[in-house]
Order: C-alpha cells, then sequence, then structure tokens
C-alpha cells in the first residue's frame, strides 16, 4: 500500500515560492497499474521522486509497505568513477539482491560488452541509457516507477526494455506518469490527473484521459 495524505512540495525561487504539490492525496494498493497525466511542468517528475523517495515532501505524510524502484533508466545511486559491474555489484547489495545474479542479468541485458568493466564517466549516452535500464530491471520490485518514456536507444533495446517490462508488470505494480495518454492507456488500469497540485483519480481509463484532453 502506499499513501499520500495531504502531501505539499514547495520550492524556493527567484520569484518566490512555487507550489507543485497542494495537499495531494493518493492511496494506492498493491499490483496496481496506475497513470498520472499532466502537462509539461504539473510536477510528475517530482510526484514520482517523492514516490520513489529520492525527494521528500515540504509537508504532509508518504506511508508506503510496498518495494518502490526508482523511476525506471534513471540515475539513482550511479557512481560514475565505477564501472558498470561495480555499479551493479552496489546496486544489488543496496537492495539484497544476489550479487552475482544481479551483474550477470545487468551485464547480459545492458550489452556492453568489455566497456561493463570500465569507468561509467567514459560511457556514451547511449551506453549509459542501457546500463540504467539494466540496473532498473534487475531488482524484483513491488511497484515499478515510470516516467514518460520507457526505453531509449534503437529499435532492437526498445523492444527488449519492452518484453522486460511486460514481464516485471505482469507480476508486479506499476506508476506511471506521462503527458501522452497513449502511455497509460497501454499500460495502466486506473488513472489520475495532477492539476493545481492536486490529483483527481478516475476508476476508468478513458474516462481520465477524456477529462485531461478536455482541459
Amino acid at each position: 500500500m502506499l499513501e499520500f495524505q495531504n502531501v505539499w512540495k514547495v520550492f524556493e525561487t527567484r520569484s518566490g515560492p512555487k507550489e507543485v504539490l497542494r495537499g495531494a492525496y493518493a492511496r494506492i494498493r498493491q499490483g496496481e497499474h496506475v497513470g498520472i497525466l499532466g502537462r509539461n511542468g504539473a510536477g510528475k517528475s517530482t510526484l514520482l521522486r517523492i514516490l520513489g523517495g529520492v525527494e521528500r515532501p515540504t509537508r504532509g505524510k508518504v506511508r508506503c509497505t510496498m518495494r518502490m524502484s526508482w523511476p525506471i533508466g534513471k540515475g539513482f545511486g550511479i557512481q560514475s568513477s565505477m564501472s558498470g559491474a561495480a555499479n551493479s555489484r552496489f546496486i544489488a547489495r543496496l537492495y539484497g539482491t544476489p550479487v552475482e545474479r544481479t551483474v550477470e542479468f545487468v551485464e547480459d541485458f545492458a550489452e556492453l560488452g568489455p566497456y561493463f568493466d570500465e569507468p561509467v564517466r567514459t560511457y556514451s549516452s547511449g551506453m549509459m541509457s542501457r546500463l540504467l535500464m539494466g540496473l532498473s530491471f534487475a531488482v524484483d520490485f513491488d511497484c515499478y516507477l515510470v516516467d514518460e518514456a520507457l526505453s531509449t536507444g534503437d529499435a532492437r533495446f526498445a523492444e527488449k526494455c519492452r518484453q522486460v517490462f511486460e514481464m516485471r508488470r505482469a507480476t508486479a505494480g506499476i506508476l506511471l506518469v506521462s503527458h501522452n495518454p497513449l502511455h497509460v492507456k497501454s499500460y495502466c488500469d486506473t488513472a489520475a490527473i495532477l492539476r493545481n497540485g492536486m490529483l483527481e483519480f478516475y476508476e476508468d481509463v478513458d474516462e481520465a484521459i477524456a477529462a485531461y484532453q478536455g482541459l
């Protein structure tokens, strides 16, 4: 279970405080596939970082009894001075997964060849993206967080990401934030709209999409 209770997030800017979340409430059960729709700048990425424990709310309570991923494909915990293999071992120890199995999975998934044992700072952006996707899928989470795009790179690697994501989705929940209704329609069973710092939930995805497109 994941609960948001009167969650606020305020950033200090040169022009004064900016309220990204304004007393948001949510309750998401384990195994649910939930989409959150919002325009660019609505605060979707900030919301996802709070859900993943990467960022703290300004006030309010976040209660979570599920093991949440960091946003898939993002650079949580990556050390640029360490190799891809060393980063894989670090993530395995951090989340309590078998080290050897985790390293083997990431090495096979990312397809970095000898660069897997080289410092991450030497990677191209495409190589980094492959490593990040591999690390994201190497841990069995109760709920996977997805921020907009699921995959990156060429069509073959994108299909590889999609297949593994479908396998994880079959046994775990997902929480996907996007400005694109097609993403939510493809992967989610229920949806909400993030608007004016508040979450408006809809049991029917099509109803949520219609309301979002009418904004």
